[in-house]
C-alpha cells in the first residue's frame, strides 16, 4: 500500500511538473512556474514591498541620483514593454506597477521584484557611475521579473515541500497557508537582514545576464559597459568579507564575462536599431 502511495505521488510530481512549465521570452529556456498563479505572485510581492519601503529611507524624488534612476527605469520599462507588445507576450506584464526607487542603504544592491517594484540602494550607484552603469543593473534585475524567475523559485520550493494540487494553488487557495506564506517570505526577503531567503539559482543569474544586456540595448544603452560595470563589481567584492549580493551565486567573473562577449553582438543589434529610430 505503502509503495502504492509512493509511486502514485511520484506520478502526480511528474505530471504537475510536466503541466506548469513555460518558455522563458527570448532565451527560451523551459520553466516549472504553475505552481502559483502570476496574480498571487504579484500580490504577495506588492505587500513584501510596501512593508520594506514603510521601514527604509526612500531618496526624495527630486534628487538627482533618485531621477537618474527612474529616468532610466522608465526607458527600459518602455523597450521591454514595446519589445513584448510587439511580440504578442504583452500578457506577461498584466497586474505590473512599475515603480523606481532609490533607498539610503551602503549596500551594493539592487532588485525588481515580481510586477515591477525596483529598488536601488546608493551604495551600488558608485559603482554604476553613469546611466549606462545604472542601465546594465536595472536591465538585469527587470530580466529577473521579466523571466519569472521569483515565480519559479516559488514552483520549486513548493515542490519540494510536496504540493502537488497545481490548480487549487494557481487558483489561490493556498495563499492562507503558513507553508506557502514561509515559502514566499524566502523568495521575496528583501534586505541584508532576512534569513532564509532563496537566493537566485546561477541558471537564472547568467540568464539574467543575457536578457540585461538585450533590454538595456533596447533602451539605447551600450551594452559593452555591461562589463566595465561587472568588473568594477568584482573589484568591490574583493575588499569585503562577503561578496555583494548581485556576485554572490554568479559564476567566476571569468566566465561570466566570456558568456556576455558570447551574447554581445546579438544585443549590439538592438542598440543600432534604437539608434536609427
Amino acid at each position: 500500500m505503502k509503495k502504492s502511495f509512493h509511486i502514485l505521488a511520484f506520478a502526480a510530481l511528474i505530471f504537475v511538473t510536466v503541466i506548469s512549465c513555460q518558455r522563458v521570452p527570448l532565451t527560451g529556456r523551459k520553466q516549472v512556474v504553475g505552481l502559483v498563479s502570476g496574480d498571487e505572485m504579484m500580490k504577495m510581492s506588492f505587500l513584501e514591498y510596501t512593508g520594506f519601503i514603510d521601514t527604509v529611507k526612500v531618496v526624495p524624488a527630486n534628487n538627482a541620483q533618485s531621477q537618474m534612476v527612474a529616468r532610466v527605469g522608465e526607458r527600459i520599462k518602455k523597450s521591454v514593454e514595446d519589445y513584448l507588445i510587439s511580440n504578442q507576450l504583452g500578457y506577461l506584464l498584466n497586474g505590473y506597477q512599475w515603480e523606481f526607487r532609490t533607498v539610503q542603504n551602503k549596500e551594493l544592491n539592487a532588485w525588481c521584484m515580481p510586477g515591477g517594484k525596483v529598488c536601488f540602494y546608493t551604495g551600488i550607484l558608485p559603482i554604476c557611475k553613469t546611466e549606462e552603469g545604472i542601465a546594465v543593473v536595472m536591465g538585469h534585475e527587470v530580466a529577473h521579473a521579466i523571466a519569472e524567475h521569483g515565480r519559479e523559485r516559488m514552483s520549486r520550493a513548493m515542490l519540494a515541500q510536496g504540493f502537488t494540487q497545481v490548480g487549487a494553488i494557481a487558483a489561490g487557495v493556498y495563499t492562507g497557508d503558513e507553508r506557502v506564506m514561509e515559502i514566499a517570505g524566502q523568495v521575496l526577503g528583501i534586505g541584508s537582514q532576512v534569513a532564509g531567503v532563496l537566493p537566485n539559482s546561477r541558471k537564472q543569474e547568467s540568464e539574467a545576464d543575457k536578457l540585461g544586456l538585450i533590454f538595456m540595448a533596447m533602451a539605447g544603452y551600450n551594452p559593452n559597459e555591461a562589463v566595465e560595470f561587472w568588473k568594477r563589481m568584482a573589484e568591490a567584492g574583493k575588499n569585503s568579507q562577503k561578496p555583494p549580493k548581485l556576485l554572490s551565486t554568479h559564476p567566476t567573473d571569468e566566465l561570466r564575462i566570456a558568456d556576455m562577449s558570447k551574447n554581445m553582438d546579438k544585443a549590439m543589434k538592438y542598440y543600432y536599431a534604437y539608434a536609427k529610430k
